[in-house]
């Protein structure tokens, strides 16, 4: 299993929370993508726990049910593993004569950064290219995740009739798909900071990414589950009904008011906090945009009021907006489910390496 690995034939990209599955399928024509298929799902509450997967067949029949709507082709799928369950590290190496000799250094350094046998995780590794800093030497990117977190994708997709083909890490796969953003966002240059915010169910994700590659992550417990489960408790409805409400309506004039904004004042507030942290790691006191992903994302107003509160320009995440679309894919649906799609396409993308 590679994190890294070139793949071809095309590959869906299944993107697995704690709150849904969603599945796109790319192809691409010249140099213009066009969406073939795609789907999200519900999971059951509790599938997904602290990014474990804690009812593997649960979630099986959930990709199952994806591929059956999307009504994809594809027997083949990029999964990700979250940014927790991942130790990443850029070392250094001296230049190998040979590829056998690249992977007996990177295993010796790797036993060093990783406080598991190297027997308990898969490890993977990408040269980077010739060391900026020091002479005769390589940068090399290392991932490296507990067996059991493959095992788990590769099972989950087994259920669904489907072969693991690749599994990467989240921030990389946000990472690629930012790729496709960078046409709708103002240019500011090769020195470009760039905050993305990924608020889920359970978690939000800040991802910095400086040059076009992420330099800082930080998760932090909180997501769009806290609405849910206010709705649920102000309304006297079902944990379900309440995620229905919320995204299809239905709810009284006060909800808006009472619990909608209270929730986006606390949701700026949390990414705030978050992008501080940043600014408290190191040099940099700045970012020059916010881009906002995930499902939570998709609250009416939100980026508008972020950017009120932070000063920073602030957008959300659309990754089709360039694409085309097969004649079978609703343009209004797909276009509500953009911001929470950005991992999914960063996964269906590894297809083009």
């Amino acid at each position: 299993m590679s994190f890294f690995k070139r793949v071809n034939p095309n590959v869906l990209g299944i993107d697995v929370s704690t709150s849904a599955v969603k599945l796109i399928e790319l192809s691409k024509h010249g140099s213009r993508y066009r969406v073939e298929s795609y789907a999200v799902a519900p999971l059951p509450e509790n599938a997904v726990i602290d990014n474990n997967f804690a009812d593997i067949d649960a979630i099986g029949q959930t990709i199952n049910t994806v591929v059956e709507r999307s009504g994809t082709k594809l027997k083949q799928a990029a999964v990700a593993v979250s940014g927790s369950a991942v130790i990443t590290k850029i070392v250094t190496i001296p230049t190998p004569e040979n590829d056998e000799e690249l992977e007996t250094q990177v295993e010796l350094v790797a036993d060093q950064y990783i406080p598991y046998s190297l027997d308990e995780v898969n490890l993977d590794f990408s040269v980077i290219g010739i060391s900026e800093k020091n002479a005769g030497m390589i940068d090399v990117q290392l991932a490296a995740s507990r067996r059991e977190n493959i095992d788990d994708r590769v099972a989950v997709l087994d259920i669904a009739g489907l072969k693991a083909k690749i599994v990467d890490v989240e921030a990389y796969a946000l990472e690629k798909a930012f790729g496709l953003l960078r046409g709708a966002l103002p240019d500011y240059g090769p020195q470009a900071t760039i905050a993305i915010v990924d608020t889920g169910a359970n978690v939000t994700t800040l991802n910095i990414v400086h040059k076009n590659k992420v330099i800082y992550s930080r998760e932090q417990g909180f997501g769009g589950k806290q609405l849910t489960e206010e709705i649920q408790r102000r309304y006297g409805l079902s944990y379900e009904e309440a995620g229905m409400a919320k995204k299809h309506g239905g709810l009284p004039d006060s909800y808006i008011t009472e619990v909608l904004d209270p929730f986006k004042d606390v949701m700026c507030q949390q990414i705030g906090r978050s992008i501080q942290f940043f600014f408290s790691s190191g040099s940099q006191r700045s970012v020059d945009q916010i881009i906002l992903s995930g499902g939570t994302s998709s609250l009416l107003g939100i980026d508008a009021l972020l950017e009120e509160k932070l000063g920073t320009p602030t957008a959300v995440a659309n990754p089709f907006f360039q694409m085309t679309l097969a004649a079978k894919v609703k343009a209004q649906a797909l276009n509500n489910d953009a911001p929470a799609m950005m991992i999914a396409t960063g996964l269906a993308l590894r297809s083009f390496d």
